[in-house]
Order: C-alpha cells, then structure tokens, then sequence
C-alpha cells in the first residue's frame, strides 16, 4: 500500500511542478504526509542524500539529481565564481583542481602585484592566516584583555568558564578511555586491532575485563573506524585546553599584522592551502560540496558544474578574528565573485561592525553571502545565542538583503529531521539544508563523511549557484528570495537543538522550509521571464 502512496504522490508532484509555478505548487502538497524511508540507506544513497528527491527518495534532500536530469540537460549556463571563505582549500584535489578559479590578471610567481589589487600572486584567491593556523576563541581574547567592566567582558567570562570547566571533563574522558585504549594494547601487544580482536578477548584480569567492556561500548557508538575517532577527539580536547582556551597562547604573531587596523591590508600570502594540507580538511570539504566534479566516478558530486572555486584563508582552528572576515569579503567581491559561502562562525565580535559594512558593501555590488547558522545547538533568536557573523545589529531588522542563514537537515524524514547540533531561529535563521553525513573532497584526493551547518551552507550555495550562473540576470537578493520561497515546506514536528525542544518545522527558521533545486530552477525561470518582459 505504501508503494503505491509513493507511486501517485510522485505522479503528482512532478504535474504539479511541471505546471510552471513552483510556490504554489509547493503549497498543494502536504509533504507532512510522505512516508519516511524505513530501510537503512544504501551506501549510494547516503553518499548523496542531499541530492535526492522527497517524493521520490523518502528523504529531505533537495532535488538537485532531478533538477539536472528534468530542467538542466542541454542547458548552458554562464560560468560564475564561488568564494569560500574557509580553512584553505586543496586545489590540488583530483576533484577540485579543474574548477579552481584562476586569477588571469595575475602572472603566477613573478612576485609583482599585476592586477593592483593590493594582493601580490593571488593566482587563486588570498591566505589572510599566512603561516598561522591555531588560534584562540574570541571569548578567550576578550578575557584575556581583562575586565573592563563592561557587559560584553562579563558575559565572554561566564563563557569562557563554562567552555573550560566542559574542555577538563573531556579530558577526564580522553585519559579514562585512552587509559582502556592501552590496557588492550598492551594485552595483545600491538597497537592496532579490529573489533572482532576487541570481542576475542578473555579476560583474566578485572582491568582488562573492564576496558574490554568500554572499548566495546564505544565502538557501539563510533562504528568500525573507532580508534580514528578517539584520535579526533583527543587532539579536539587537547586543542580546546592548550590552544583555544589557553590565555598565554598568541597565534597571530606569526602574521605580523595589527588585527585592530582595518587598514591595515598587507599581509598573509597566496598559499590557498596553508602550510599543512590537512589543516585545509574543512574549507576543501566545503569546496567539494559546492562544485566537486559531477558524474566523473570519483566520490560525491558538487551541487553547482559551472562555477569556479575562489579559496580564501581566513579560519583558523579557533575563531576568526572579524577583520580577516571583513577583508576576506571585500576580496571576493572585488575579484568578481557572484556567490560566497561562509561556513564558519563565533559567539563574540568585537569588531563587528567591520564585517556589517563589508557585508553591505557585497550588498552594492550585487553578491550573495550564504552563511552557516552555527552548531551550538541553540534558538538564536534568544538574547546571548549569538551567532557572527549575522546580517542584524538588533537580532530583528536586517542590514541588508543579500545575507541567508542556513541551518542543518539530517537524512530521516520526521521528527529527528534537524540536526541535533543545529542553531535554528524563526528570525535569524532562513531556511534549512542537508548538513549530517554529507560526503566530499578532503585534502589528499581523500573523501569523507563530515556534519555540521558548515556542510548545510555550501549545499544551498551550491543551489544559489545553479540559478546565478543558468539565470545571471537575477540580482543576488532575488536569489535569497527564491531559496526561500520554493523550498519544500514542512510542518512536521521537530526536535530541535541541544534539549531536544519539540515545535513545528515551520517555527525552527524564518521561511519553515527545506532548500530545493527544482523548484528553485523552476521558480527562477518564471522570475527571469518577467524581468525580461518589462
């Protein structure tokens, strides 16, 4: 009985689509009412869930595979640039190095600034860490500055001792776990072993019997791959504890600029990667979700194939300072970017108003910011859950139209539908994207599963994208007016955030809706027609 629901909602949909008007399409259909997919996902399916179909695949993904195969075949399109503001990205990735931007005004090496742009080689984009790449939270900063009695030092205090009280019972974890890590180790004497070696053992100690007891209830959790994990998480605490948190520590002297002077622009380099490719895991991740090669037989396909991938380096493992950000912006927009993602995000902005006159500035010269709504698992419309940056001085009026926030899907249909770890807001978050286990490019021609609205920003970039480079006369603010108003809507019930709060979908963003490239397409086609006739 449930196929043949399936079968006709699917019918349905693809009528009503095909009628021409995406919105109200959309608002005929009771998607509360799709059946959510009770098998587990096949592995192809969850390497590209985000690009699946709701009528047709049970799963919140946001049509893009239907998108190519029913509107885009045979279509051009111009060639548009995307910036991603991130950790660096490996432009040498078999899946990437095709669609990195090139700077032609630029002579590769020669160490003159050709194009005067005020960046000496910037060949693909501009590294404003330099050589840096561990840094403090900016709570840390502001503590560490000292109290100067006003509300922002108060509240970065009580932050901070929370985060640090949270970081010393992660360690307590990491000994204890790492400590039965050992204890196997050295019983099998090797450092080394699967599971089943795990299960094989026979205890004839109470230490070896209890560690046994551990690893295996971790793996339960972390799966097959667990000692990598455990080592992800170690280095995570240990990064928190003796960099992120440390008072004494000073990442920024090695970039040798006065991060108090936006005027200050001379500095940083042209290495797009930095100085360790494995630091550029994330912004690559990022990248190859946006525009990793589509159909080539290798890994995941990006949402966007007419585009060209801008990397700018200007997050640190810790929180970017705000003039890197607002610099970082002004570059992109100056060297022709159309669409620029932002994954990446902090509590605390001391010079924020940096990074509101740069997003202004992208605003004038017609450029889409897509930004991350943050993974702290919180309603930031409430006082103190602030997410930067943010395109609201007050949490209530914008200061422009051409910033979206974007919070994060995981691949289940129904009340676990957000992700745990996502920020959600009926006024400062827009709209949501597939953002758990989502499969892409990592340094070294690797793939992986990584989480997290940093992977839900890129997937509706990639969206914006598609419709700036197939519908170019549509102007950056109508594109945020589009990603909201044909995504798919939904009125399931949720749980949202760290406490699991239960409300409509509807109430988890401003429009209570999911990205959708179809009707995106459809809807900008209708848009661009009108454009055109007047």
């Amino acid at each position: 009985m449930k196929l043949i629901n399936n079968i006709c909602l699917t019918a349905f949909a693809v009528l009503a689509f095909n009628a021409g008007n995406a919105q109200k399409a959309s608002q005929k259909i009771d998607y509360s009412t799709f059946p959510a997919k009770k098998s587990e996902l096949t592995q192809i399916e969850r390497e590209r869930w985000s690009h699946l179909d709701l009528a047709k695949d049970s799963l919140p993904g946001m049509s893009v595979d239907r998108a190519y195969a029913e509107l885009l075949k045979d279509r051009k399109a111009e060639k548009i640039i995307v910036a991603v503001i991130d950790s660096g990205v490996d432009i040498e990735h078999e899946d990437l190095q095709s669609v990195v931007w090139i700077n032609k005004k630029e002579i590769a090496g020669n160490g003159v600034d050709d194009d005067k742009n005020g960046y000496i080689d910037d060949v693909h984009g501009w590294n404003f860490l330099g050589d840096a790449n561990d840094e403090q939270l900016e709570m840390t900063r502001i503590v560490k500055k000292g109290d100067d009695g006003s509300e922002t030092y108060k509240a970065a205090k009580a932050a901070y001792d929370e985060k640090y009280a949270e970081a010393m019972g992660g360690k307590q974890q990491v000994d204890f776990i790492f400590n039965a890590l050992n204890t196997i180790s050295e019983h099998l004497k090797k450092e080394d072993y699967t599971v089943e070696e795990i299960r094989a053992i026979q205890p004839n100690t109470q230490q070896l019997a209890q560690s046994q007891m551990i690893m295996l209830s971790i793996i339960e959790q972390t799966g097959p791959n667990f000692r990598e994990e455990l080592d992800g998480f170690k280095k995570q605490i240990n990064d928190m504890i003796n960099v992120n948190l440390n008072l004494d520590f000073d990442g920024r002297k090695v970039v040798g600029d006065n991060v108090n002077d936006i005027k200050d622009t001379k500095y940083g380099n042209n290495n797009v990667i930095g100085l360790n490719k494995e630091d550029a895991d994330h912004g690559t991740h990022v990248a190859g979700i946006i525009a990793q090669i589509r159909n080539n037989g290798k890994g995941g396909d990006g949402v966007a194939n007419n585009v060209e991938i801008m990397a700018i380096r200007a997050v640190p493992n810790g929180d970017e300072y705000d003039k890197d950000i607002a610099l970082a912006i002004r570059y992109a927009v100056d060297n022709g970017a159309k669409v620029i993602n932002g994954s990446f995000g902090k509590s605390f902005s001391p010079q924020k108003q940096w990074v509101f006159d740069a997003i202004k500035y992208a605003a004038s010269k017609d450029v889409l910011i897509v930004h991350a709504a943050g993974n702290d698992g919180h309603n930031i419309d409430l006082p103190g859950n602030n997410n930067f940056p943010n395109d609201s001085e007050d949490g209530v009026k914008e200061i422009s139209n051409n910033l979206i926030t974007i919070g994060a899907l995981a691949p289940t249909l129904g009340s676990e539908m957000v992700a745990s770890f996502s920020n959600y807001g009926k006024s400062n978050v827009d709209i949501f994207a597939p953002g758990k286990d989502i499969y892409a490019t990592v340094p070294n021609n690797k793939y992986v599963y990584h989480q997290g609205t940093s992977m839900a920003s890129p997937n509706a970039a990639g969206v914006a994208s598609l419709i700036r480079s197939y519908y170019p006369s549509l102007t950056a603010a109508q594109v945020k007016t589009i990603l909201m108003d044909s995504g798919t809507p939904m009125t399931h019930v949720v749980e949202l955030g760290s406490t699991s709060e239960q409300k409509p979908f509807t109430e988890a963003s401003k429009s209570g809706k999911i990205v959708n490239a179809y009707n995106a397409l459809l809807m900008a086609e209708k848009m661009a027609k009108t454009k055109k006739k007047k």
